[in-house]
């Protein structure tokens, strides 16, 4: 059975849907934000200006660049579990079914384009520095970058699965069997991802070109999902890209602020081809094509765009 089909397993109707993300967004947003909430509130007793608590890169000041990732990354920690209790309690299901088609969770697919990625992250980097190194400043401060090492390989998994988990998980999932394609939910988690990275502040600086690449970058999450039958390859994906950029690069107008190894002062302008369409449309297709025979994929139309195959009988099983 497919990865989405096997969503008939479980309760599936609508409304369960509607109160399960009600519940993970009150895990992610409310409970998930009162750590930080919380050392704010101290800072502003201390007599911080509340001012600097009304945007990213004014937070990382007031806090500090690790505390501030720390409590950013924890609310999304926070709204992981709630994406568990919300399977478990509301729908019966399992985390492995909501991970993966497969018998088990499958660690070396993710395991394996961690380190593809996450070998292609760090070459470009230093690729783009060789070649501009006036774009770049090196500022490594060993002791804030070990912290933010530990930081980044240990807490941003949690927050790049929530994000698989919710998009090309719980709701690809849920409008599979709702909408009965496949097709469908790849463009609504797509544009939900691009939606959701839309208030970053790489948006002011780089421009509405920027949702290009978020929304290209939610495709090839998507594709890999419904092409390998399972999130595990978006997960490692997913996991080594923001790791690497956290530690690679950072910039004063990017969502995430870090003690990274050097601060990008480029043009932000001038970064549209490089950064955000050569990605999309060069590095992702060779990405698939690479996948797609290792893992031998197949039958592209039927997988990207085919109904949702429904199950010939109606006495599903709930699978605990």
């Amino acid at each position: 059975m497919g990865y989405i089909e096997q969503a008939y397993n479980v309760l599936h109707e609508w409304w369960r849907y509607l109160i399960g993300l009600i519940l993970i967004f009150v895990f992610w947003q409310i409970i998930g934000m009162i750590p930080l909430l919380i050392f704010i509130g101290i800072e502003v007793v201390n007599g911080a200006d509340l001012a600097m608590a009304t945007d990213v890169t004014q937070m990382a000041k007031l806090l500090g660049n690790n505390v501030f990732l720390f409590l950013m990354l924890l609310s999304f920690a926070i709204g992981l579990v709630g994406i568990i209790v919300s399977a478990k309690v509301i729908h019966k299901q399992s985390f492995l079914k909501l991970t993966t088609s497969r018998s088990k969770i499958d660690w070396k697919r993710v395991g394996f384009i961690f380190v593809i990625w996450g070998i292609f992250s760090i070459g470009s980097t230093f690729l783009s520095y060789y070649l501009a190194p006036e774009d770049y400043v090196y500022n490594l401060d060993v002791q804030p970058f070990i912290i933010l090492c530990l930081i980044a390989f240990i807490f941003m998994p949690l927050q790049t699965s929530f994000e698989e988990y919710l998009l090309r998980g719980y709701l690809m999932q849920g409008f599979g069997v709702l909408l009965k394609n496949r097709l469908a939910p790849l463009i609504i988690t797509s544009v939900i991802f691009g939606l959701l990275h839309g208030l970053n502040p790489e948006v002011d600086k780089l421009g509405p070109i920027i949702m290009v690449f978020y929304i290209g970058t939610g495709l090839l999450l998507g594709i890999m999902t419904l092409m390998d039958e399972g999130l595990e390859l978006a997960l490692g994906f997913h996991a080594a890209n923001n790791i690497f950029v956290a530690l690679l690069v950072t910039s004063e107008w990017s969502a995430l602020q870090t003690d990274a190894l050097l601060t990008s002062v480029a043009d932000p302008k001038e970064m549209a081809f490089s950064e955000i369409v050569a990605p999309v449309l060069i590095v992702y297709p060779i990405l698939l094509l690479i996948l797609s025979k290792k893992y031998g994929w197949s039958n592209w139309k039927e997988k990207l765009t085919g109904k949702v195959q429904v199950p010939a009988k109606e006495d599903y099983k709930i699978i605990e």
